[in-house]
């Protein structure tokens, strides 16, 4: 029963192998995304540490996105 599902009538090496590779380049894009999204985030952290504190603070009071990546920031630091 079981060995039916894997070898699928012949078809399973091509199956199992397009269902790994599929999910191989899913993981890949997923961390390579992940890396450019902490690669922005320091960026805009630096950004909003330039500012003076005036503007610092007008940025951080209209911005919920920029609060939360301030203080995701400072965690990691």
């Amino acid at each position: 029963m079981i060995s039916n599902f894997i070898l699928m009538n012949g078809y399973g090496f091509f199956v199992w192998s397009s269902f790994a590779l599929t999910f191989l380049v899913c993981v890949v894009v997923y961390y390579r995304t992940l890396k450019t999204l902490k690669k922005y985030e320091k960026e805009f952290a630096k950004e909003i540490e330039e500012l003076s504190v005036e503007q610092k603070k007008i940025v951080l009071e209209k911005s919920k996105v920029a609060s939360k990546v301030l203080s995701s920031y400072n965690k990691t630091i």
